[in-house]
């Protein structure tokens, strides 16, 4: 069988041993979709805009199915304070009843998964799924341009500042003067990225033209829970090839000894080292990449 082929019949394998097809998930009054949507609410309660990115729903279908649980008393929802564009999702005391009984028969079910193998056949499985996860959280990930002044570009760069006053040795204050005016990282002169998973920003980077030809990458951070999944690598090959104007040549960036990581992934990445090309007081290591065949 081909890629295509292999990935079709996992599928079809995993929805028929997990008892997705039932009209009754986990034998409860429900189906899968309904038990999944109150899983995502949980004991603290969810907006309803989060649970539709969390589960990829349109407002319609989303909307339906809340009302449904609302019906059987599972549910409620209520505007978020004085604000009534933001409605909140919570399950109620029968909800959280019942979110119980239901985390209780998933568990049964996994172990019904691994109770007729073998002690390595489980560890095996276990393993594989471990991977499978780790490879389908990689392949969601998503990347948009977006206003540097959005809500997901502030949420990223707070993070990311946060971050390196944690990991420089003497801390890190960012002054008014070495932060890119907005203007400069939105086009045309520039442009910022962020990714995000099933809706969730979890890294961002942006590039701003320097010179007529010559581009500046600035503000790269993968949040920690997506690290290892070849984000950082990916995020930075949309910033190379973001057109700008005038179309970039070349690019530069410059960072800290200590973050290691960025590092190795502008070294592994094609990046030279340079002189020292700016004032920058936390830059240790300067690098430029020319860009071939870029459109």
């Amino acid at each position: 069988m081909d890629d295509v082929e292999n990935i079709r019949a996992f599928n079809r394998t995993v929805t028929r041993r997990l008892g997705v097809l039932n009209e009754k998930y986990l034998g409860r009054d429900r189906p899968l979709v309904e038990s999944r949507l109150m899983f995502e609410i949980g004991v603290n309660g969810a907006s309803v805009r989060e649970l539709r990115a969390r589960l990829g729903l349109d407002s319609g279908f989303s909307s339906r199915l809340l009302r449904a649980l609302e019906r059987k008393k599972l549910v409620s929802t209520r505007p978020a304070g004085s604000d009534g564009r933001v409605r909140i999702a919570h399950l109620t005391r029968s909800g959280l009843a019942e979110l119980k009984r239901l985390e209780a028969l998933s568990d049964d079910l996994a172990r019904s998964m691994l109770a007729p193998l073998s002690p390595g056949q489980a560890q095996r499985l276990v393993g594989a799924m471990a991977e499978v996860e780790r490879l389908l959280r990689a392949s969601s990930i998503e990347f948009a341009p977006v206003d540097p002044r959005s809500g997901d570009a502030e949420r990223c760069l707070r993070q990311y500042y946060a971050e390196l006053a944690a990991r420089f040795p003497r801390g890190f204050e960012l002054r008014a003067e070495d932060a890119p005016v907005a203007g400069e990282l939105a086009p045309p002169a520039g442009c910022m990225i962020v990714a995000r998973l099933f809706g969730e920003p979890v890294g961002c980077g942006a590039i701003r033209t320097l010179a007529p030809g010559l581009g500046e990458i600035k503000r790269m951070w993968v949040s920690p829970r997506v690290r290892g999944l070849g984000v950082g690598r990916r995020l930075l090959e949309t910033l190379e090839h973001v057109v700008c104007e005038p179309e970039l040549r070349a690019v530069r960036l410059d960072t800290n000894a200590s973050l290691t990581e960025a590092l190795g992934l502008y070294r592994t990445s094609g990046y030279r080292e340079i002189p020292r090309y700016n004032d920058n007081p936390y830059a240790q290591h300067w690098f430029e990449k020319t860009l071939v065949g870029k459109p």
